[in-house]
C-alpha cells in the first residue's frame, strides 16, 4: 500500500533538490529580493504598473517547489514587469508581512498603482502555480497607454499635445504586445506612443511616412511634424527604449529614495502598535505552519485552506482580498518495486499515469510532476474519478526495468501503462521532452485522450508485467476430490433426469 503522505513529502523531497540558491532567491537571480524597508522604494513607488511578489519562507516546502517556476517566470518577464521575493522569516520582514495579511506560504500578490502614488492596490493571484500561469495573469494587468489610431485618427492624434514627441509602431498584427505597452509606461508622460495596422483600409498612413516593412518603429521628435526617424535596430525593448532617449528620457526606476517626514509622537506610537499587534498575529500563523510541517516532515494539508484576509497598512492599500489558492500536493513517489507491481505493474492493475524522473531531475522534470500534480488536485476537487499518477525515480529498481523494456531515452519520460490489459502509450513530446511537452495544458489534453480510449497503444513486452502466481488452490482440492466425484455420482442421475425433462420441452414447443 501506498503511503500518500509519505510520499508526497518524497516528492516534494525530490523537487527540492532542483537547484536552489541561498535564500531560495540569491543575487544572481532575476527575482527581486524585497525586505519591509524596500518594498515602499522599488514596488509602491515603482514606475512598472504590474508586478508580482511573492511571500514566503525558506523552510516551507510548498515555497521550496515553486521556487525553479517563479524564477522561470521572472525570466519571462524581465523588462516587462518586476518579479519579487521577500523572506517573511526575517525578524526585520515579519510586521511588513504580518501587515500585508499574509497567514501561509507562499502568498503571492500582484501589485498596481492605486490613485494615489505610493499607495498601490494589491491583489491576490489565484491562478495556477505555473511559470505560463503567473506570466499571463502579470502581463493581463499591465495597462495599455498605446493608442490605436488609422488614417482617419491619425491627423487627431497627431495633432494632441504638438511639442509632445510621438512614437508610432506599424504592424501588422492587431493586438498591442506586452513589450508596447511596457515602453508606452517608461515613456508616460514624455512621449505618446500609438501602433497603427497594416491593412487595406491603412494605405494613406503608410504612404505619409513611407512605410513598406513591418514592424516598424517611428520616432517623431517634432511632434507632429511629418517627418520622422525610422528606427533600425532589433524589436527588443532595451534597444527600443535607448533608441527612443534621444526624443526623451524614460521615467526613473526604482524611484529615488524620498526623506520622509518623521511622524508626530502620537501618530508614531499608534504605528509601532499595529506593526507589532501585525508582528504577533503573523508569527502565530507562521509558527503554526513550521509546526505542522516539522511533524509531518513537509507540507501539511492544513496549507490548502489558508485564508488571505485584507488586512490594513500604512504602506499597500489591500483590495479584494479572497482565499489564497496555494500549489496542489504532490503526487505520490513509489518508492519500491512492490509498491509499483502492486500500484501499476501487475496483472490485475488499471491504467496509471508515471512521470520517470531521473536521479538529476531538471526543471522540465519539475514542471512535469507540478502539471501532473495540478491535475490530479482539480479532479480530486471536483470529485472526478480519474486513474492515479504516481512519480517514479530512479532509485526504485523498477525505474530502469521499464526504461529498458520500452526502449526510453535516458530523460524524464511520462507514461501510461495498464498492467491488466497490457498495454503502454507514451506523453508526445520531440527527441527530448520540452516544457512545452509538459505544460498542464499539454498532459491534460493527452491525458483526455487516454480516458476516452482514443490514439493507439503499444503491447507490453512480454515478461514486464509479472505473471499472476497460481495460489496452492490444486493441492486443497485434490483430498475433497475422490469425495466430490462420489457426491456427484448419486448426484448425476437426478440431473440427467433433470436435464431430460428440460430437452423435452423445447421438442414439444416444436
Amino acid at each position: 500500500m501506498v503511503h500518500t503522505q509519505a510520499l508526497a513529502v518524497a516528492a516534494a523531497a525530490l523537487l527540492a533538490a532542483l537547484p536552489v540558491n541561498a535564500g531560495l532567491y540569491g543575487k544572481s537571480s532575476k527575482v527581486i529580493q524585497l525586505d519591509g524597508k524596500s518594498y515602499d522604494r522599488l514596488i509602491a513607488q515603482s514606475n512598472y504598473t504590474s508586478q508580482i511578489v511573492e511571500f514566503y519562507a525558506p523552510w516551507c516546502g510548498h515555497c521550496k517547489n515553486l521556487q525553479p517556476v517563479y524564477e522561470k517566470a521572472a525570466a519571462n518577464l524581465q523588462g516587462l514587469a518586476k518579479v519579487a521575493a521577500i523572506d517573511c522569516d526575517e525578524e526585520m520582514n515579519k510586521p511588513f508581512c504580518g501587515q500585508m495579511g499574509v497567514q501561509g506560504f507562499p502568498t503571492l500578490k500582484i501589485v498596481k498603482p492605486g490613485k494615489t502614488p505610493g499607495r498601490p492596490i494589491v491583489e491576490p493571484y489565484e491562478g495556477p502555480r505555473t511559470a505560463k500561469g503567473i506570466v499571463d495573469a502579470v502581463i493581463d494587468k499591465i495597462p495599455n497607454l498605446v493608442k490605436r489610431v488609422d488614417d482617419k485618427t491619425l491627423e487627431a492624434w497627431l495633432a494632441e499635445s504638438k511639442e509632445t514627441p510621438k512614437a508610432i509602431l506599424f504592424s501588422d498584427k492587431g493586438k498591442t504586445s506586452a513589450m508596447l505597452k511596457a515602453i508606452a509606461i517608461d515613456f508616460k508622460g514624455s512621449i505618446n506612443v500609438a501602433q497603427i495596422r497594416n491593412t487595406d483600409k491603412e494605405k494613406a498612413s503608410l504612404e505619409l511616412f513611407g512605410i513598406t516593412k513591418f514592424p516598424t518603429l517611428l520616432l517623431l521628435p517634432g511632434g507632429k511634424e511629418a517627418e520622422g526617424i525610422v528606427y533600425e535596430g532589433e524589436m527588443k525593448k532595451e534597444s527600443m527604449v535607448k533608441f527612443l532617449t534621444q526624443a526623451a528620457e524614460p521615467n526613473q526606476d526604482p524611484a529615488p529614495a524620498k526623506v520622509k517626514v518623521k511622524s508626530k509622537a502620537k501618530d508614531a506610537k499608534k504605528d509601532s502598535k499595529k506593526a507589532s499587534k501585525a508582528k504577533e498575529e503573523f508569527e502565530a500563523s507562521s509558527e503554526s505552519q513550521a509546526s505542522a510541517e516539522g511533524e509531518t516532515g513537509g507540507p501539511t494539508a492544513k496549507d490548502e485552506t489558508i485564508v488571505d484576509e485584507a488586512t490594513k497598512s500604512p504602506q499597500p492599500e489591500v483590495e479584494s482580498e479572497k482565499p489564497v489558492v496555494l500549489p496542489a500536493p504532490p503526487i505520490p513517489i513509489l518508492s519500491t518495486e512492490a509498491e509499483l507491481e502492486a500500484e501499476c505493474l501487475g496483472p490485475r492493475t488499471g491504467t496509471c499515469i508515471l512521470a520517470l524522473i531521473p536521479s538529476s531531475p531538471d526543471e522540465v522534470a519539475a514542471d512535469a510532476v507540478g502539471s501532473l500534480s495540478e491535475i490530479a488536485h482539480k479532479h480530486k476537487q471536483h470529485q472526478r474519478k480519474l486513474f492515479p499518477f504516481y512519480v517514479l525515480s530512479e532509485a526504485n529498481p523498477g525505474f530502469r526495468k521499464i526504461k529498458d523494456a520500452l526502449k526510453l531515452g535516458t530523460d524524464i519520460e511520462v507514461i501510461a501503462i495498464n498492467g491488466r490489459r497490457g498495454w503502454w502509450k507514451k506523453l508526445p513530446s520531440g527527441e527530448k521532452v520540452a516544457a512545452a511537452d509538459v505544460s498542464e495544458e499539454a498532459i491534460e489534453n493527452w491525458v483526455d485522450t487516454i480516458r476516452l480510449g482514443e490514439g493507439a497503444k503499444k503491447k507490453l513486452p512480454e515478461g514486464l508485467v509479472p505473471e499472476e502466481p497460481e495460489e496452492p488452490v490444486a493441492e486443497e482440492s485434490e483430498v475433497p476430490i475422490v469425495a466430490e466425484e462420489a457426491t456427484e455420482t448419486t448426484v448425476t442421475v437426478e440431473e440427467v433426469k433433470a436435464e431430460e425433462t428440460k430437452v423435452a420441452e423445447p421438442h414439444d414447443e416444436l
